[in-house]
């Protein structure tokens, strides 16, 4: 399956990668090797998560995702065809969080064995830490690279002058430097990518790996109402999105997918994947039957009619 360039970096990715926010949380461990065996199977690599994954969920005190997904890898035995992207900074506890070089020592020892490997494939700063001074996040990270036990490194959640900053630094020190941005970027969040970060990232080569690519699953189509967000575990997050513009973006998704005999989901990554400078989005699925139809993003081009279509009705100058 052909595969893009993360970055300058060696890394090259299967332009679909899996969130495994879900592992642990919204996918029970026997789901979650099934999905991560048929995604590999399947010819993708890139498995996205986080040290702080699933925190959120009662009972869960973070690692959870990691974990799974550790336990799959000694079971499956397919380390050798997956890059582990994982994340550190925010919040396991009051006394691990941030980016300062102490934590970011501990909390990579901390994934790699939950992970179960020796190596992570692309570590990632999972928000800027401005109680942190940039240079000793940037030579922390910088010395995991020089020691073997990460390959390449990433930012989410900087803004473009952080972002920018962060770049200038690694180059006047001569440190290793952020390879990817990983932003929320999708159909209806447009304007916070678009407007500053992808020039940034474009202007340095960056890859670009979006979370939330389906919106938290907006862009699917099954949510149209408040009464539609009942027992959804991501509903608070969806409710901003109904309203007058999403009611255009579905629209206009289900008109291209339904011309296709696919579903919207399906539309919506293929959006993301045709956009330039875009490596891959992350997009997660708790269902065999889910992830089908996800994986088909990466064989659906969609014409210059449906782009332009799609492009119009999610402009975000439209407002809500």
């Amino acid at each position: 399956m052909h595969k893009r360039k993360l970055g300058r970096s060696s890394l090259e990715v299967v332009p679909l990668a899996f969130g495994g926010n879900v592992f642990g949380w919204t996918a029970d461990a026997a789901t979650s090797h099934r999905l991560l065996d048929r995604f590999v199977d399947d010819g993708f690599n890139l498995i996205d998560t986080a040290d702080v994954y699933s925190r959120w969920a009662p009972g869960h005190h973070g690692g959870e995702s990691e974990i799974l997904i550790g336990n799959w890898l000694k079971k499956s035995g397919k380390r050798n065809r997956v890059l582990l992207a994982t994340k550190v900074g925010m919040e396991m506890s009051a006394e691990r969080k941030g980016l300062s070089a102490r934590h970011i020592a501990a909390a990579v020892e901390d994934s790699l064995r939950r992970l179960q490997t020796d190596t992570i494939d692309l570590y990632q700063a999972h928000t800027d830490d401005a109680a942190t001074p940039l240079p000793e996040t940037l030579e922390a990270f910088d010395k995991l690279i020089r020691s073997g036990k990460v390959r390449a490194i990433g930012a989410s959640n900087y803004s473009a002058a952080r972002l920018q900053e962060s770049l200038d630094l690694s180059e006047s020190h001569g440190w290793a430097r952020f390879e990817s941005l990983q932003p929320l970027y999708n159909l209806y969040d447009r304007a916070a990518f678009e407007d500053e970060l992808a020039a940034v990232c474009r202007d340095n080569e960056l890859g670009v790996i979006s979370y939330f690519s389906l919106a938290a699953g907006f862009l699917t189509g099954k949510y149209r109402q408040e009464s539609d967000l009942t027992g959804s575990a991501r509903g608070g997050r969806v409710k901003e999105y109904l309203n007058p513009r999403g009611a255009r973006i579905i629209a206009a998704l289900e008109r291209v997918a339904g011309d296709r005999g696919v579903a919207p989901a399906r539309v919506a990554l293929a959006w993301l994947i045709a956009r330039p400078g875009i490596t891959a989005p992350i997009a997660s699925a708790t269902s065999l039957e889910q992830w089908e139809e996800l994986a088909g993003a990466v064989r659906l081009e969609l014409p210059r009619d449906a782009l332009a279509a799609l492009d119009a009705a999610s402009a975000p100058d439209q407002g809500s």
